[in-house]
């Protein structure tokens, strides 16, 4: 089996070592031709992950023609608004349109404007190739470094070759399991974000463990319920995808989200911290995307309302705390586990 990785990011980097470590053939293509041979010459990615030494197999290319030829899977690692623009380039580059078997998202974000998933997307570019969503509680950093973890492969259509891809991926340092409820599994992945900036905020205003642990349980009924109402199955909110992502982003010191949150917090202005920036931080987009389905459909909302109050609407950061501690008092009806069977 033969894996082409596309998008040379730290996640990227990290997921195509892995596989490489895996004794799988994995070919990761960077956009620009003077990273891919920058990281050839130093075999690291001193530009995304720093410190970590690519494993030798590993084949580093901006030819995507070239790392597409013999591939079966293609992971793309990209940020959400570029996903679209991959999907169409490797259309183009495949020399035999039945070629791939499974086409993966290691992306976490809707697409701006037709708040399509990223399967969505890819689906639409690609009709006829199965495709998919890896993700889960994962650091590229501690994943590079091959410490534990456990993620979650969710697609469209399962069938023997998606069972395959789990053995090839799994190993004694990163367990996969499967999962037939993508729109649950890729709708965690991007909400997520949008409570760690509201984790980060928490931090940022210094409020405390309880207020935190308070928000992680809210955003999680909060998960559930924008989740339900747009046709994702609960249990996946319980899961590596909603749950487990949703804890290592909001503690995480590396996520960009959560420190994003931070910084808000702290004070600074949210068009600064925007400005000029080398990374993403997908919440950012994931708020109003969100924020406008949830508007359109008449889902209540509440801490992802003050969030893209705070990130759209110059909202000052107590205000919106004050607006969420004072709501109308109620009974809690969702408990943080799913029903007995």
């Amino acid at each position: 089996m033969r894996f082409a990785i596309i998008g040379a990011g730290a996640w990227g980097t990290a997921v195509a070592a892995h596989l490489a470590r895996r004794g799988q053939p994995a070919t990761l293509v960077a956009r620009r031709s003077e990273h891919a041979v920058a990281m050839q010459l130093a075999r690291e990615n001193r530009d995304y992950l720093a410190g970590i030494k690519l494993p030798e197999t590993l084949v580093v290319t901006s030819d995507l023609r070239a790392a597409l030829l013999e591939a079966d899977v293609c992971l793309i690692a990209s940020p959400s608004h570029a996903l679209r623009a991959w999907c169409e380039q490797i259309r183009s580059a495949l020399v035999k349109p039945d070629q791939l078997r499974l086409l993966i998202s290691l992306v976490k974000g809707l697409e701006i404007g037709t708040h399509l998933r990223p399967s969505e997307v890819m689906a639409e570019v690609m009709p006829g190739v199965n495709v998919g969503t890896l993700t889960g509680p994962t650091n590229a950093a501690e994943v590079a470094r091959e410490m534990p973890a456990a993620m979650v492969l969710a697609v469209a259509q399962s069938d023997p070759f998606v069972a395959r891809v789990q053995t090839a991926l799994s190993g004694s340092t990163l367990r996969i399991y499967t999962s037939d409820d993508l729109i649950g599994a890729e709708f965690g992945a991007c909400l997520k974000n949008i409570y760690a900036i509201a984790a980060g905020l928490c931090d940022g205003l210094k409020l405390g463990d309880n207020a935190k642990a308070a928000l992680l349980t809210r955003s999680l009924t909060e998960m559930v319920r924008v989740g339900e109402a747009l046709g994702a199955k609960k249990d996946a909110f319980y899961g590596l995808s909603g749950f487990g992502d949703l804890v290592a982003t909001c503690h995480g010191t590396w996520s960009r989200n959560r420190q994003f949150g931070q910084q808000i917090g702290e004070g600074k202005l949210v068009g600064e911290l925007m400005a000029g920036r080398r990374t993403v931080v997908e919440g950012y987009r994931s708020t109003d995307a969100f924020h406008g389905l949830c508007h359109a459909e008449n889902i209540t909302a509440p801490i992802m309302k003050e969030v893209h109050a705070i990130l759209y609407a110059d909202k000052k950061p107590a205000d919106a705390l004050h607006a969420l501690m004072t709501r109308e008092l109620k009974k809690e009806t969702h408990a943080p586990f799913p029903p007995a069977r």
